[in-house]
C-alpha cells in the first residue's frame, strides 16, 4: 500500500470512528485527545496512527470499519505498517 493510499484510508478511518457513537467517547478517554484534536490533527499521520490502533484493539470494529468503508479488513492494519514507517501491529 501507498503512504498517500494509507493516509486517506487513516483519514476515512477517523471519520467512521468519530460517526460511531459508541466508540468515540472511549477513543477520547483511550487517547485523552478532545473533539478539538480530532479537527486539528485529522492530517497528522501520528495521531491518524492512534486511530488506526484504536480501531485494532478489536477485531469486529476493524471488520465494521472495514465493511463500512468498503476494504478489505487487511487493508486496516496495512494503512497502519505504512503510516508508522514499517513498526508493526498484529491484528487478531
Amino acid at each position: 500500500m501507498r503512504q498517500e493510499t494509507a493516509h486517506v484510508l487513516a483519514i476515512r478511518a477517523l471519520a467512521w470512528l468519530v460517526s460511531q457513537e459508541s466508540l468515540i467517547d472511549g477513543f477520547l478517554a483511550h487517547t485523552g485527545a478532545s473533539q478539538d484534536d480530532l479537527r486539528a490533527q485529522a492530517g497528522d499521520p501520528d495521531f491518524l496512527c492512534g486511530v488506526l490502533d484504536y480501531i485494532l484493539l478489536n477485531d469486529q470494529w476493524v471488520l465494521d470499519c472495514a465493511a463500512d468503508l468498503e476494504v478489505i479488513p487487511e487493508d486496516v492494519p496495512g494503512a497502519r505498517m505504512v503510516l508508522g514507517r514499517g513498526d508493526q501491529r498484529h491484528w487478531t
